[in-house]
């Protein structure tokens, strides 16, 4: 998003996939210099053996395997999806030398000159088409994020995937390959052909949603809930399809 905020030259549009607007919590040092000079760290190597000590520790306890499995088990909607792969890589990266450090340098990063609303707005400015999808079972980036950047572009296609975590791309691939296939094709187009799902024209300024249904690797069959936000999508729409959603969730897990 920054990039493309910044070089629209460059980009023919951003795909924003579970996007998490809220970081660098540090002060930029051009926006904010006298702040910034409270933390003369940010984030640069080699780092200050003071911050590589607490880091350490805090590093330690956080890179424990069983800490791990409990992460994976929350950015994972379904339970059923296989991770032995993507945990062994987990641990094999943070037992790197360098591990530690890096996420330092991460923690302690200070925010970037754009704001994240400003480089959506600039974007919005310079033509450079958005894209949202979303995990709508996201424990930490929950869709009201997505949504809140859907009100501030109301024409950007917004889809809103379940069940589906932080990791649509891994938990859900085929289904997101689908639709970014399709939302890419629309662009090449320059909007001939029409974006995933919303093969009747009068659909792009609704809310509706759809069962998608696709073949894994393993050759089993399995289906998802694809919601779709159109261009004319009210803040009070949002909401009542929120709270049905809600409410057919919990009476899908009552039974």
């Amino acid at each position: 998003m920054y990039f493309a905020a910044c070089n629209p030259q460059l980009a023919k549009g951003v795909t924003l996939l579970n996007a998490t607007p809220f970081w660098g919590f540090l002060p930029n040092p051009i926006r904010s210099p006298r702040w910034s000079r409270i933390f003369p760290w940010a984030g640069t190597f080699p780092l200050p053996s003071s911050v590589r000590k607490l880091t350490e520790l805090v590093w330690q306890k956080i890179s424990e395997p069983s800490n791990i499995e409990e992460i994976l088990k929350q950015v994972y909607a379904d339970h059923s999806t296989k991770v032995d792969k993507v945990f062994s890589r987990i641990l094999e990266i943070v037992q790197h030398p360098a591990a530690a450090a890096s996420f330092a340098s991460i923690m302690f990063a200070p925010r970037g000159q754009l704001s994240f609303q400003e480089a959506l707005t600039r974007c919005e400015l310079q033509n450079v088409p958005i894209c949202l999808m979303y995990g709508k079972d996201d424990p930490w980036v929950r869709p009201i994020w997505g949504l809140k950047v859907k009100r501030q572009i109301p024409q950007a296609p917004y889809y809103q995937i379940s069940p589906a975590g932080h990791c649509p791309h891994d938990e859900v691939p085929e289904v997101v390959n689908y639709l970014l296939r399709g939302w890419i094709k629309s662009l090449e187009s320059e909007g001939s052909l029409s974006l995933p799902l919303l093969e009747q024209p009068e659909l792009t300024e609704k809310i509706f949603s759809r069962e998608v249904e696709y073949i894994r690797e393993e050759g089993t069959r399995k289906s998802v809930r694809v919601q779709y936000f159109g261009s004319k999508v009210s803040l009070w729409d949002q909401m009542i399809s929120s709270l049905i959603s809600s409410s057919a969730k919990l009476l899908s897990n009552g039974r």
